[in-house]
């Protein structure tokens, strides 16, 4: 990977952000499609930091402005792959001589993400099995790209976002990025999480192999699936299981053990031939203290009372908000706005009343983002959150979310 050259690319998208947020600002119409499409041609090619930010961006696709939000979408399906000599190179690094591992590699990956690609390959016991292949010299350009990263990101200024939740972001974003580039942990995370759900039938994840992992490459056993984002056409019974074990499964990982799979990229998930949920990648898991579980959900009970002066202790309490707090209409407008999906019997996620009042409301959360500040600790669990819920969306769940956090509530 070429350091001036990205950074040039950096930082021409930088400056292109930059200019349809000032003419936002100022009262115009931004040329958000342009942006997007700007975005793609870049950022596809460039992979590491920069694109990873565009998925994190992604991931609140209906609450960004719709050309924009389309674009993103798009580079999620069809990034550009690292062209194949240069995959070719980290597996000669890896492995030496390939053909002693492998009666055949192919040349197309079947998934290409922010830090590497994925490619098929037959061992000569004519086992299929996956590699997860880092991108080359992708570790050597890590922290100049985190800087243009850290550039662009002050355009968030812009938004009235504080300087302070922006360096927590990025500190955020940095601490995950270096950790997805440990293979070793991320092997030893799927072990775990294999061993820990070796008795739900609903479950599956790939199991790792150590004798053809290494640095830079992650061999995994191949677990065929359609991937999460292509379900929107697949039969109601088969999304809503999808879903429902979807929302077990993080429910059990958040309240039985204190652990949540942070990376909630649409891609990293998917259904089986049986109807299983098939979890890929697991490269970053976070841990979650009971005690921030409490407050997240004493924040919850306030809001589903639309009790707007408790909404402002909870977050006080978990050092969210600053000065005199957001105004109180803007709590009670929240809770208008989230009550809905927790109300008694079976919810619709895809329902747009929600999304559309979500939409609406963004304008005022960004203008109260001086009094608003979300702790740096909860920055990863917060995004995750959000990302699982985008997918609920996308699948069209069908959940009854008051039966199951009732008994949350009252644990604490």
């Amino acid at each position: 990977m070429r350091d001036r050259g990205r950074t040039r690319r950096l930082m021409g998208l930088g400056a292109r952000t930059g200019g349809a947020l000032l003419k936002t600002r100022l009262g115009g119409q931004a040329d958000w499609r342009a942006l997007g499409e700007a975005l793609f041609e870049g950022l596809s090619e460039l992979k590491g930091p920069a694109m990873k930010l565009a998925q994190i961006m992604s991931q609140w696709d209906d609450l960004l402005p719709p050309d924009l939000a389309e674009e993103l979408a798009r580079l999620q399906r069809q990034a550009e792959p690292m062209p194949w000599p240069r995959i070719h190179e980290a597996l000669i690094q890896q492995y030496g001589d390939i053909d002693h591992y492998f009666s055949e590699v192919e040349e197309r990956p079947f998934a290409s993400a922010s830090m590497g690609q994925v490619h098929r390959a037959t061992t000569h016991e004519g086992e299929t099995v996956v590699l997860k292949v880092q991108y080359p010299g992708l570790a050597e350009v890590l922290e100049s790209d985190l800087i243009q990263v850290r550039r662009i990101m002050r355009l968030g200024r812009w938004f009235k976002v504080p300087q302070a939740r922006l360096d927590a972001l990025f500190e955020e974003l940095a601490e995950s990025l270096r950790g997805e580039l440990d293979y070793y942990a991320e092997a030893d995370a799927l072990a775990r999480y294999r061993e820990r759900y070796k008795d739900d039938p609903r479950l599956v994840i790939p199991e790792p192999l150590p004798a053809l992992s290494g640095p830079h490459v992650l061999a995994m056993r191949y677990v065929e699936g359609t991937p999460l984002r292509e379900l929107t056409d697949a039969d109601d019974a088969t999304r809503q299981g999808i879903a429902q074990t979807l929302a077990d499964w993080i429910t059990q990982e958040l309240f039985t053990y204190g652990e949540l799979h942070a990376d909630p990229h649409a891609g990293n998930f998917a259904a089986d031939g049986q109807g299983r949920l098939v979890i890929y990648d697991l490269g970053a898991v976070i841990a979650v203290p009971d005690a921030r579980l409490k407050a997240m959900m004493q924040l919850l009970d306030a809001t589903l009372k639309h009790d707007a002066m408790g909404m402002d202790e909870a977050l006080m309490q978990m050092g969210g908000r600053q000065g005199q707090g957001a105004p109180l209409a803007l709590y009670r407008e929240s809770a208008e706005c989230i009550a809905p999906l927790f109300e008694p019997g079976e919810q619709d996620f895809s329902d747009v009343r929600v999304h559309r009042r979500l939409r609406e409301l963004t304008p005022k959360v960004w203008a109260a983002m001086d009094r608003l500040q979300p702790p740096a600790d909860t920055l990863l669990l917060s995004r995750a959150l959000n990302g699982h819920y985008w997918n609920l969306v996308r699948l069209g769940a069908r959940l009854d979310m008051h039966e199951r956090t009732r008994p949350l509530l009252e644990w604490a």
